[in-house]
């Protein structure tokens, strides 16, 4: 039987209340207010930084069974167009490919 205790509720939901006070905040702000040239042009690099930040260091530090994942994942994702199979299909290469390499 599973029993959350009331402080680690506590902490998940002032998390996601934080979390989402943040989201909402910054569309409000932005609806409200018209950034400047250079702060949309910013805005609309953002998801490539962000990408590159995340897939770097994983990529860096799983060596050849990372980057073969990465590959099966741009390969399924061409083919299939569907990104949940892509990621499963790259999670399971990198796994399988870790365990073969010992």
């Amino acid at each position: 039987m599973w029993i959350v205790r009331w402080d680690v509720l506590a902490a998940i939901t002032g998390m996601a209340l934080v979390t989402y006070a943040c989201r909402a905040g910054g569309y409000a702000v932005l609806r409200a207010v018209r950034p400047p040239p250079w702060v949309e042009m910013v805005l609309r690099h953002l998801p490539g930084c962000l990408f590159a930040a995340y897939v770097a260091p994983p990529l860096l530090a799983l060596g050849w069974p990372g980057w073969m994942g990465a590959a099966v994942v741009v390969g399924v994702q061409v083919a299939t167009r569907n990104m949940g199979a892509a990621i499963i299909a790259g999670i399971a290469a990198t796994w399988g490919l870790r365990v073969l390499a010992g």
